[in-house]
């Protein structure tokens, strides 16, 4: 596939990459299009940024982060493993343009505080991904269209990880891939902490491709295991932060009670946010869905402070004040014991279903690969010199006590008044309780 060059290299300054080059003519008009601009008015790591005050960095930057990792890497197999003959395992350039184009516009089907938002309208950012690049609608399809008919449904279709080449996927998606070790060193470098910090020069110079996707050549595997490492610390320290999430959760039920009281027809008595009602009558449309950004969401979240209904106008205040709930951590099996603390929590005068949550995060650092799983992981290989391939965890002892463990919490979410008012001394008894009986039970 070949691309119009512009006639002098386009660069952005980025903190973590320094330079981002951009060559081709279609990188530039799809940066410039309306659908990847609103990615400036969405935050990388939505409600985080109340933790970790510096997040403030957007899906924007770090798009322009995995095109820029792609494209180093797709240089490395072009100067060092170009194919010769068909089916020698090495890289075809011919597949630089699509493998540019799925990293660039990967993230462009996330909505409003990401996540968060997937999760009360249920939406999947993948899926938005797919209908944003192949509708007619969008700018960004047209853009692709110019390069050829069917060449949207071929980017579509790496993000879809249905692309026939697994170097073109695996690049993009895998437990190594451009997506995540650029948002491990920006989600670091922005919050300020040094978790994520790996070393990326080293990576790009022992990644190669072979006839089964990607692999690293051996002499490197300290650098793919410091990766690991910082993966799993990013995730335990900042991305699984129990603050983080109990703002997570004010969000939720905030929308929870706006999509109650649409429901109710209760909404309208004051300020109709009409560009949020398609995702309440879960009838939406692309238009609908780019529409919305985090700063959308903000200014109805302002609006509601003044709302009539005292949970919409609670929770909006909450939200944009920074008033996250607090949190306990249970088992599953102790579920009867979260119900009466819901109990507990109603006769405060709290209306549970708003004001309190269980919140679960689980990470698998690593995992080998399972044939026979519903959606089997890439594992990471490591070339031998002589050719061969060996799995990145029979070789470091590190990241095989890292393997197919799962790491994280069940929490149980609920206002801080409970705590903090005397007369809910029961409680709070009850609470110290419950926590006697939990692993690491501490209030956070």
């Amino acid at each position: 596939m070949e691309a119009d060059y512009l006639p002098r290299e386009k660069v952005f300054r980025d903190p973590v990459h320094n330079y981002i080059h951009v060559q081709q003519r279609v990188i530039l008009d799809l940066i410039n299009t309306p659908e990847f601009q609103r990615l400036r008015r969405i935050k990388q790591l939505g409600t985080t940024s109340l933790t970790f005050h510096g997040a403030e960095h957007s899906r924007f930057g770090h798009c322009l982060g995995v095109y820029e990792i792609t494209r180093r890497i797709c240089n490395t197999f072009a100067q060092n493993y170009s194919s010769q003959k068909p089916g020698d395992g090495c890289w075809d350039d011919h597949e630089r343009l699509v493998v540019l184009c799925a990293a660039l516009l990967h993230d462009i089907g996330h909505g409003p505080y990401s996540h968060t938002f997937e999760h009360i309208f249920h939406t999947d950012h993948e899926a938005w991904t797919q209908k944003i690049i192949t509708s007619p609608q969008t700018e960004v399809n047209q853009i692709l269209q110019q390069i050829s008919p069917d060449f949207p449904q071929q980017v579509a279709s790496v993000i879809a990880k249905t692309y026939p080449n697994e170097q073109v996927v695996q690049m993009i998606s895998s437990q190594i891939d451009a997506d995540r070790m650029d948002y491990l060193l920006r989600d670091a470098y922005y919050t300020g902490t040094q978790y994520g910090m790996f070393d990326l020069t080293r990576i790009m110079r022992v990644i190669r491709p072979y006839q089964g996707g990607i692999a690293f050549n051996i002499d490197g595997m300290h650098a793919v295991e410091d990766y690991i490492v910082s993966r799993f610390q990013m995730y335990q320290q900042v991305y699984f932060h129990p603050v983080s999430r109990g703002m997570e959760v004010v969000l939720m039920q905030l929308l929870n009670r706006a999509q109650y009281l649409y429901d109710q027809d209760k909404l309208a008595q004051f300020a109709m946010p009409h560009l949020l009602i398609p995702f309440f009558k879960k009838q939406i449309s692309v238009t609908d869905y780019i529409r919305l950004d985090d700063g959308v969401l903000n200014t109805y979240f302002n609006i509601w402070r003044d709302h009539p209904d005292p949970i919409l106008r609670d929770l909006a205040h909450r939200f944009l004040d920074r008033h996250p709930f607090k949190s306990i951590t249970f088992e599953p099996a102790q579920q009867e014991k979260i119900q009466q603390l819901q109990t507990l929590v109603q006769n405060a005068g709290f209306d549970p279903h708003f004001y309190t949550a269980i919140n679960n995060s689980f990470d698998l650092p690593y995992d080998l690969y399972h044939p026979s799983a519903k959606e089997p992981k890439t594992q990471i290989e490591l070339q031998k010199p002589d050719g061969s391939l060996q799995e990145l965890s029979t070789v470091s002892p590190i990241v095989q006590a890292l393997s197919g463990r799962e790491s994280g919490d069940h929490r149980f979410y609920f206002p801080k008044e409970m705590l903090d008012q005397p007369e809910s001394s029961m409680f709070a008894s009850d609470l110290a309780a419950f926590q006697k009986h939990i692993i690491n039970g501490a209030l956070k």
